[in-house]
């Protein structure tokens, strides 16, 4: 296991939350810890998993191809999004009892092959509808390291910083704070978005110089499977971790320039003002410090996370 990563289970079935007999709160602590897959979720031993990690009651679950040193790290990244301060306990409450409420887990076959191979609706069936995949191939421990950024070229990048903040983000910050950040027209963070792309566009658009979006634009997406909400996804992760400086390496720029033009704290700070107040407003307690997955928290306290009642699908 990854040096300096206490990991110890806590064992939270799906069916506890959202069965007939709904729990009313769950005890979480930051001592996690890489088991075997617990018997409640046997689910995921039929698609392949060999292996869990619980982090502030969150699942993450993985599959024999997934070295061990980046599933630690995973679960490190997951909780320094969650506690960034390293002081044992969630630093947003709110954002992660929407996401214990859902059941969210993360997935780390592998390959992208592995992951596309894998039974979904399987799980899909078991009631588990909010998940992300991680794969093991796009999980770099040594990108960042002791606050240095570790990579050999502009295209180098640690997936577990993306995918990881997708699921809070997606699950999380957008049911907490569905006006602020709900992944919707006319959500703060979508109209922060609108601006960004040059315009309202449920689709990507065509005919314009960058990408086809107009010449305004700082945020040109172009993945045509990736609709309105996918796209405020992306924009939120490509704003907070240029925010948080793992944007910010040479090269770097070069390679994001075709869909992301802010790639460091100040070209957000200048040049996407709303989004940079938004992400760096204190009562919603983003991170302010970027995960290396080299977690370590300073106390263990046990921290009661109140379970919502969930009613959509989002």
């Amino acid at each position: 296991m990854t040096a300096g990563i206490m990991l110890a289970l806590l064992s939270l079935a799906s069916s506890q939350i959202t069965g007939d007999t709904a729990m009313e709160s769950v005890e979480v602590t930051p001592k996690v810890e890489i088991v075997e897959i617990p018997s409640e979720f046997s689910v995921f031993r039929q698609v392949g998993c060999d292996r869990y990690v619980n982090v502030f009651g969150v699942h993450i679950f993985a599959s024999p191809t997934t070295p061990e040193d980046k599933l630690s790290h995973a679960a490190g990244v997951l909780a320094q999004y969650f506690d960034n301060n390293e002081d044992g306990v969630p630093d947003n409450m709110l954002v992660l009892s929407h996401l214990v409420s859902r059941s969210v887990f993360i997935i780390m076959p592998g390959t992208e092959a592995e992951m596309e191979a894998l039974e979904m609706d399987v799980i899909a069936d078991a009631g588990y509808r909010f998940g992300q995949d991680l794969y093991g191939e796009e999980t770099k421990p040594d990108f960042l390291v002791d606050g240095k950024i570790n990579a050999p070229d502009g295209h180098y990048y640690d997936g577990a910083l993306e995918e990881i903040l997708h699921s809070i983000t997606q699950h999380g910050y957008a049911n907490a704070y569905p006006e602020v950040f709900g992944e919707k027209r006319g959500a703060v963070l979508a109209k922060c978005m609108d601006t960004a792309r040059g315009g309202y566009f449920e689709k990507v658009p065509k005919g314009g110089p960058k990408s086809g979006y107009p010449a305004e634009a700082w945020y040109h997406y172009t993945d045509e499977t990736c609709d309105y909400s996918c796209m405020v996804t992306e924009y939120i992760y490509w704003a907070l971790t240029s925010i948080l400086g793992t944007q910010d390496f040479p090269g770097r720029h070069e390679a994001l320039e075709v869909e992301w033009e802010l790639n460091t704290r100040e070209l957000v700070k200048t040049g996407d003002a709303a989004v940079y107040k938004l992400l760096t407003d204190p009562q919603y307690k983003f991170p302010i410090k970027a995960p290396d997955g080299n977690y370590k928290p300073s106390a263990f306290p046990v921290t009661v996370v109140p379970i919502i009642a969930i009613t959509d699908e989002d």
